[in-house]
Protein backbone atom coordinates (compact mmCIF):
# COMPACT_ATOMS: atom_id res chain seq x y z
CA UNK A 1 0.00 0.00 0.00
CA UNK A 2 1.27 3.46 -0.87
CA UNK A 3 1.97 5.81 1.99
CA UNK A 4 0.81 9.41 2.06
CA UNK A 5 3.22 12.20 1.21
CA UNK A 6 4.74 13.84 4.28
CA UNK A 7 3.39 17.05 5.75
CA UNK A 8 6.80 18.64 5.13
CA UNK A 9 6.58 17.96 1.38
CA UNK A 10 3.01 19.22 1.29
CA UNK A 11 4.08 22.46 3.00
CA UNK A 12 6.94 22.94 0.50
CA UNK A 13 4.55 22.48 -2.43
CA UNK A 14 2.07 24.93 -0.90
CA UNK A 15 4.80 27.51 -0.22
CA UNK A 16 6.14 27.20 -3.77
CA UNK A 17 2.65 27.73 -5.15
CA UNK A 18 1.96 30.71 -2.84
CA UNK A 19 5.29 32.31 -3.85
CA UNK A 20 4.36 31.79 -7.52
CA UNK A 21 7.50 29.75 -8.18
CA UNK A 22 5.98 28.17 -11.26
CA UNK A 23 2.86 26.55 -12.61
CA UNK A 24 1.28 23.55 -10.94
CA UNK A 25 2.93 21.37 -13.59
CA UNK A 26 6.36 22.87 -12.89
CA UNK A 27 5.89 22.48 -9.12
CA UNK A 28 4.88 18.83 -9.63
CA UNK A 29 8.01 18.19 -11.69
CA UNK A 30 10.23 20.03 -9.19
CA UNK A 31 9.01 17.97 -6.23
CA UNK A 32 8.66 14.74 -8.28
CA UNK A 33 4.98 14.22 -7.57
CA UNK A 34 2.06 13.92 -9.95
CA UNK A 35 0.26 16.94 -11.31
CA UNK A 36 -2.97 15.45 -9.98
CA UNK A 37 -1.55 15.35 -6.45
CA UNK A 38 -0.57 19.04 -6.65
CA UNK A 39 -3.94 19.99 -8.15
CA UNK A 40 -5.89 18.08 -5.47
CA UNK A 41 -3.69 19.38 -2.64
CA UNK A 42 -4.17 23.01 -3.68
CA UNK A 43 -7.89 22.53 -4.31
CA UNK A 44 -8.29 21.03 -0.84
CA UNK A 45 -6.26 23.88 0.68
CA UNK A 46 -8.43 26.50 -1.01
CA UNK A 47 -11.66 24.77 0.08
CA UNK A 48 -10.79 23.71 3.64
CA UNK A 49 -7.44 25.25 4.57
CA UNK A 50 -6.13 21.70 5.25
CA UNK A 51 -3.10 20.06 3.68
CA UNK A 52 -2.49 17.19 6.12
CA UNK A 53 -3.05 13.71 4.71
CA UNK A 54 -6.47 12.24 5.33
CA UNK A 55 -6.76 9.01 7.31
CA UNK A 56 -6.38 5.92 5.15
CA UNK A 57 -8.83 3.05 4.99
CA UNK A 58 -12.04 2.65 6.88
CA UNK A 59 -13.94 0.52 9.30
CA UNK A 60 -14.15 -2.92 7.76
CA UNK A 61 -15.85 -4.69 10.64
CA UNK A 62 -18.95 -6.60 9.71
CA UNK A 63 -22.36 -5.14 10.46
CA UNK A 64 -23.78 -8.61 10.94
CA UNK A 65 -22.82 -9.98 14.33
CA UNK A 66 -24.29 -12.30 16.95
CA UNK A 67 -28.08 -12.47 16.58
CA UNK A 68 -27.92 -11.05 13.07
CA UNK A 69 -25.52 -13.78 12.03
CA UNK A 70 -28.11 -16.34 13.13
CA UNK A 71 -30.82 -14.39 11.30
CA UNK A 72 -28.87 -14.72 8.08
CA UNK A 73 -28.55 -18.47 8.61
CA UNK A 74 -32.29 -18.75 9.34
CA UNK A 75 -33.29 -16.78 6.25
CA UNK A 76 -31.13 -18.92 3.99
CA UNK A 77 -32.44 -22.15 5.56
CA UNK A 78 -36.07 -20.96 5.20
CA UNK A 79 -35.66 -20.31 1.51
CA UNK A 80 -32.73 -22.09 -0.11
CA UNK A 81 -33.01 -20.21 -3.40
CA UNK A 82 -33.28 -16.70 -1.94
CA UNK A 83 -31.73 -13.92 -4.00
CA UNK A 84 -29.18 -11.62 -2.38
CA UNK A 85 -31.49 -8.65 -3.03
CA UNK A 86 -34.32 -10.38 -1.16
CA UNK A 87 -31.97 -11.31 1.65
CA UNK A 88 -30.78 -7.73 1.90
CA UNK A 89 -34.38 -6.46 2.14
CA UNK A 90 -35.41 -9.03 4.77
CA UNK A 91 -32.39 -8.20 6.94
CA UNK A 92 -33.23 -4.51 6.69
CA UNK A 93 -36.90 -5.14 7.54
CA UNK A 94 -36.05 -7.18 10.62
CA UNK A 95 -33.00 -5.32 11.95
CA UNK A 96 -32.83 -1.90 10.28
CA UNK A 97 -29.26 -2.70 9.19
CA UNK A 98 -28.38 -1.92 5.58
CA UNK A 99 -25.91 -4.37 4.07
CA UNK A 100 -24.68 -4.51 0.48
CA UNK A 101 -25.24 -7.60 -1.61
CA UNK A 102 -21.49 -8.07 -2.00
CA UNK A 103 -21.08 -8.00 1.81
CA UNK A 104 -23.83 -10.58 2.15
CA UNK A 105 -22.13 -12.78 -0.41
CA UNK A 106 -18.77 -12.57 1.41
CA UNK A 107 -20.45 -13.18 4.76
CA UNK A 108 -22.29 -16.23 3.42
CA UNK A 109 -19.02 -17.63 2.06
CA UNK A 110 -17.41 -17.07 5.46
CA UNK A 111 -20.26 -18.97 7.16
CA UNK A 112 -20.21 -21.61 4.39
CA UNK A 113 -23.88 -20.97 3.63
CA UNK A 114 -25.01 -21.99 0.18
CA UNK A 115 -28.01 -20.94 -1.79
CA UNK A 116 -29.27 -23.55 -4.20
CA UNK A 117 -31.46 -22.32 -6.99
CA UNK A 118 -34.42 -24.49 -7.88
CA UNK A 119 -34.62 -25.33 -11.54
CA UNK A 120 -38.01 -25.23 -13.18
CA UNK A 121 -38.37 -27.69 -16.01
CA UNK A 122 -40.48 -26.50 -18.91
CA UNK A 123 -42.69 -29.16 -20.46
CA UNK A 124 -43.26 -29.30 -24.12
CA UNK A 125 -46.89 -29.38 -25.20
Amino acid sequence: MATAYSLDLREKILTAWQNQEGSQRQIAERFKVSLTFVYNLLKRYRETGEIAPRPQGGDRRSKLKGENEHLLEELVKEKKDIYLGELKEKIFERTGIQVSESSLCRYMQKLKLRRKKTVTVMREC
